[in-house]
């Protein structure tokens, strides 16, 4: 996967949970986990967009150490609506649950092979 695909893969998925945060029941403890997720994914893109423009090895994977958190974060808040179970599309729910799982996946095999070609630990 490209830097480009990568880009657009993060942005769509900020988007797409996004869309299904704009789909759950508004009270003030779903307020709270909403507002949560929201920040973490759409730093997935953001943070994403700022790893392209890496000034060198280091400040690559500096910040793509950050990606990788904030997509293992939102795995975190995805997962807490599920084990809530706060009313919502479980289709839905599913999906970006899988697609944080595999983003989190990419980010953190990208830092063990940038680690290795310059024998970090």
């Amino acid at each position: 996967m490209t830097k480009e695909e990568l880009k657009n893969r993060t942005k769509q998925f900020a988007l797409n949970v996004f869309k299904f945060l704009m789909s759950l029941d508004k009270n003030k403890a779903v307020d709270v986990v909403s507002y949560q997720l929201f920040k973490s994914s759409s730093s997935v893109a953001a943070n994403y967009r700022a790893v392209c423009r890496g000034k060198s090895s280091a400040d690559f994977l500096n910040k793509l150490k950050i990606v990788d958190e904030e997509a293992d974060e939102s795995l975190f808040w995805l997962e807490f609506i599920k084990g809530l179970d706060i009313e919502c599309d479980k289709v839905d729910l599913e999906k970006l649950i899988t697609e944080a799982d595999e983003l989190v996946a990419i980010f953190s095999s990208g830092i063990k092979t940038i680690k290795a070609k310059n024998n970090i630990k």
